[in-house]
């Protein structure tokens, strides 16, 4: 049994189809085969039902995957473990971002990277919080910034900075004539979300449902995939909605048609933070990266409400 036949099994686990997992594993379907046949024999167990049109793992099979997929993330943290040993910095780093945080905590951010960590290389990745900690999980990924909590044992985490949330609506709005919103005055008014999977969805619902859930008008007609969507959808009349701090943008701008109202609730914010899996071999240059954020948050949030 060796370590690539165990790739082969997981790729054609993971794509249900042999050609599929010869061109991810660069190799001849005919190879990858030959080489499964082998592992079958030397296991004692069949591990696929093949037919004309599918494969399927079978029992014994699907748990002789999940061993695998254990053995070879072991022996990546191997020889990752080596080569981060000599230089934390030499590989990039694989970071994922929550898609309602990337496009406004990037600007600011790198550039604070370049002048404080200038040897600290990132790749980006933008996506949904389940998404996220999939691609982590299977070490597709070395840290994520989400908003916390994440419920997860064999994570870790770094607490970085608190974003408020501001109601944003258009200026002849009734809500945009009060200098701080409650979570009562919300009861009546058609509040606009982004569609199932964001995690800023959950936290605008349960903020703007606590105690009125009966009086909630939420308008789920518009499957809003970002935050510039509703955005869009306010200044054109459709309701109101709720945008973390740093999003903001013309919303502040005297005479915007769109405006921006503070919000008199300690739970009206969330917490952002770092994660990576524990036992990750460059968990020490990952907290250098999150000194940095936690550094520059403050200048950031200055003036929108961030901040404990």
């Amino acid at each position: 049994m060796t370590l690539q036949e165990l790739r082969y099994l997981v790729a054609v686990a993971d794509t249900s189809s042999f050609s599929a997992a010869a061109v991810k594993c660069f190799v001849t379907q005919p190879t990858l085969s030959t080489q499964l046949k082998k592992l079958e024999a030397h296991l004692g167990a069949r591990l696929f039902e093949r037919t004309n049109k599918s494969v399927h793992v079978t029992p014994v099979g699907a748990k002789i995957v999940e061993r695998a997929r254990r053995v070879l993330a072991e022996c990546d943290a191997l020889s990752e473990l080596a080569r981060t040993h000599r230089d934390p910095y030499a590989e990039p780093f694989r970071i994922g971002i929550i898609s309602t945080l990337g496009p406004y905590l990037l600007p600011r951010l790198l550039p604070a990277i370049e002048k404080s960590l200038p040897r600290l290389k990132l790749v980006i990745q933008e996506g949904l919080t389940a998404d996220l900690l999939g691609r982590l999980s299977g070490h597709a990924l070395d840290g994520v910034i989400l908003a916390l909590p994440v419920s997860e044992p064999n994570l870790c985490q770094s607490v970085l900075f608190e974003e408020a949330f501001w109601l944003a609506c258009r200026r002849d709005h009734p809500l945009a004539k009060k200098r701080l919103v409650r979570e009562s005055d919300l009861a009546g008014y058609t509040v606009l979300l982004l569609s199932e999977g964001h995690c800023l969805r959950d936290q605008a619902l349960s903020l703007c449902s606590q105690n009125y859930a009966q009086d909630l008008d939420r308008d789920d007609s518009y499957r809003a995939t970002s935050l510039e969507t509703l955005r869009h959808l306010v200044a054109a009349g459709f309701g109101y909605t709720l945008l973390p701090a740093l999003a903001l943008k013309e919303e502040l701008r005297k005479g915007a048609p769109v405006k921006a109202v503070r919000f008199d609730s300690s739970r009206a914010r969330r917490t952002i933070g770092l994660i990576w899996r524990r036992g990750y071999p460059r968990a020490a240059a990952l907290e250098e990266f999150a000194k940095v954020i936690r550094r520059s948050s403050a200048a950031w949030m200055q003036g929108k409400g961030g901040g404990k």
